[in-house]
């Protein structure tokens, strides 16, 4: 069975929360479907460097975050891969992070 899904504004929130306590910042750059559209989280660790991270779930209904474009890419390939993203779903949710070390303050495993 899997476990239940958070609805996406609240998981958008406590993740904001985790990064402002760690003394980074996050941002909602866009408001997708509040209570199941997808999750983008994009790590900006300050020195151009960006890592982008979406949602997936394991054959066993583990929830994962995958990173789509590699351990990091720069602005332009960034913009390109969340504009083709919007395209094929206009309810997605993007999270901007600025943490120089990178962190996504998220609970599950970052594959």
């Amino acid at each position: 069975m899997m476990p239940p899904r958070i609805k996406s504004e609240i998981q958008v929130k406590a993740i904001i929360r985790r990064a402002e306590v760690a003394g980074a910042q996050a941002f909602l750059v866009r408001r997708g479907q509040e209570d199941a559209g997808a999750l983008f989280l994009k790590v900006s660790r300050l020195d151009g460097t960006i890592t982008v991270l979406n949602q997936a779930r394991r054959g066993n209904g583990e929830l994962i975050w995958t990173k789509p474009l590699g351990e990091s890419a720069d602005e332009a390939a960034v913009t390109a891969y969340l504009d083709k993203q919007l395209r094929f779903d206009p309810d997605l949710w993007i999270l901007e992070i600025e943490d120089r070390d990178g962190r996504a303050f998220v609970d599950e495993p970052v594959v």
